[in-house]
Order: structure tokens, then sequence, then C-alpha cells
């Protein structure tokens, strides 16, 4: 098949920066449901089936078959197991330590995903890509006050060490397993239909958060109407992003436009903000510009 055309890089930018406020504000849904009686088997389970609702809607309005060579269905599966240990590891993070923090720990994902491709002799990221991405990361270490620098605030509460260690863990694993799943996507099933490829990815994620929480003995669901309207977004905003995101990645160049996506803990830090009352210092602040300087730095200028 012919490969996909690619989007021009301002609109691929666009997309990405709404992908990215969409996974924000699922995590913080996702923190929100948590605190409210849910558990992470529950709500992996559930924005996983409800995107792959959404997707199998999308291509039975589509007439598109649901069929997929076997050697083709073999590699999404693979690719669908990636995608659940990323789904499960950054629920637990996100579980244990603060949103924002568990995510600046996540979004290590770009320099991995940069240095996977490179080494399987991929796309070599440029030059921007390579200055851009550690400044972004420089940027989200003072955003999230990775040094103590910022004063304390009221409302702000600090996680046990062990369990900071244990979440942030738990986030790099996800990083990892998460590259590894949008280097292989690109370059084994980019000529399959994004929909389609959506689709079996989320079935697979929702059959092993089924059977874990299955073996673990336990799916525990809010307890509150909060704790139901919060899991109803999570899955809403999850199976929204993750579909557009999946769809658009071979068309998106992954390695060069990737640290785009370093702006999502910077919008869990508004969002937690105004949705959780978490307070913002001004050195975050201005560690949230010096990501967004990097962002520009990054989609600005010829390649």
């Amino acid at each position: 098949m012919t490969p996909p055309t690619p989007l021009p890089r301002w609109l691929g930018v666009a997309l990405l920066l709404l992908i990215a406020v969409s996974f924000a504000s699922n995590h913080v849904a996702a923190r929100l449901a948590f605190d409210h009686g849910a558990n992470v088997a529950t709500a992996v389970a559930v924005r996983s089936i409800g995107a792959a609702l959404f997707v199998l809607a999308l291509l039975a309005q589509a007439g598109v078959a649901l069929r997929m060579p076997a050697p083709t269905l073999r590699r999404a599966i693979g690719i669908g197991l990636l995608v659940a240990i990323q789904s499960l590891c950054l629920y637990s993070a996100v579980a244990r330590i603060p949103v924002a923090l568990a995510l600046l720990a996540f979004n290590t994902f770009p320099l991995m995903l940069g240095l996977i491709s490179w080494a399987a002799g991929g796309e070599r990221p440029s030059r921007r890509a390579f200055v851009a991405m550690p400044i972004a990361l420089v940027g989200l270490a003072v955003a999230l006050d990775v040094a103590g620098l910022a004063p304390p605030l009221a409302g702000a509460a600090a996680a046990a060490p062990v369990s900071m260690g244990v979440g942030v863990a738990f986030a790099l694993g996800g990083a990892a397993s998460f590259a590894s799943a949008l280097y292989l996507t690109t370059r084994w099933l980019a000529s399959t239909d994004g929909r389609l490829r959506t689709l079996v990815l989320m079935l697979v994620v929702a059959a092993v958060a089924i059977a874990g929480g299955a073996l673990g003995g336990r799916f525990d669901w809010p307890g509150d109407r909060i704790g139901w309207a919060a899991l109803a977004a999570l899955t809403v905003l999850y199976s929204s992003a993750i579909t557009a995101l999946f769809v658009l990645l071979p068309r998106l160049g992954a390695v060069n436009n990737a640290a785009v996506m370093n702006f999502e803990p910077i919008a869990a830090l508004f969002l937690g903000w105004m949705v959780l009352d978490q307070q913002v210092a001004t050195i975050q602040i201005a560690g949230a510009l010096l990501v967004i300087g990097a962002i520009v730095m990054l989609t600005t200028g010829r390649r």
C-alpha cells in the first residue's frame, strides 16, 4: 500500500497539543476516580472497553471490514500488550504520586522513542529534536519542582519516599513500553487502517486489565457520583485521545514531533490546580514557559 501522506507540520503539532491536553485531562480525571474509590484495574478496563466500542462504531459507520492478515494481527496483539503495560504502569504511578510528577517521568518517552528508532536504523531525530527534548525535560523538572526550589504552598501534599520511588519506577516503565509501542506501530502497522489498529490494541488492553483484576481478586468501583463522573470522563477523554493518536501517528512523524507531547504534564499541572486545587508557584510557571519555548523551537525552522 502507498505510505500515508504526512500532515503539514503546523497541523501535526496542533493535533498533538490537543491530544496532549486530552491525555492530561484523562489522568486528572483518573486521580479523581481513584480518590473516590476506583482502582487501577477498573479504570483501565472501563476506559479500554469504552475506547474499543467507540472505534467499533467508527468502523461500522465507515463500512470497514473487521479483518486483518494473521501476521499483522499477531504484531498488533504484541503492540497491544505493550500498550497494556503502559496503561497499567502509568495509572499505578498516578495512583501513588502527584499526577504532574508521574507525567514528568512518563514523558521521557520521546527521548526513548528517538533512541529506539535511531538504534534500530530508523528515522533519526533532527538536530532541533536533539536540542529541544532535553530543554523540555529541564523545563518540566523546574515546572514540577523536582529540586524543591518552590516555596511551600497551602494544600501541597508530599508523597512518602518509598511511594514516590515506586511511582516514578512505574512511570518510567510505562514510558519505555509506550515508546516501544509507538516505534513498532510506525514500523509494522503504518499501512493498517488506524481505526482497526486501535480496536485491536484496545481489546488487548481491556483483556489484560480484566485478567489482572480477576487474578488480583478485585475490581473497585467509585463510591459516589463524583467518582462515577470522573470514571466516565476519563473513558471519553482517553477514547478520543488514543484513537486520534494511533489513527494519525503514521502521518505525524513520530520521532521529530513526539517532544510536543511534553506539553501533557504542563497541562496536567494547570488542570490539577483547577480541578484538584493543587497550588502552582511562580518558578513552576517559569518552567512551563521553558517547555513551551522548547516546543516552539522544535516546531519552527527547517528540519
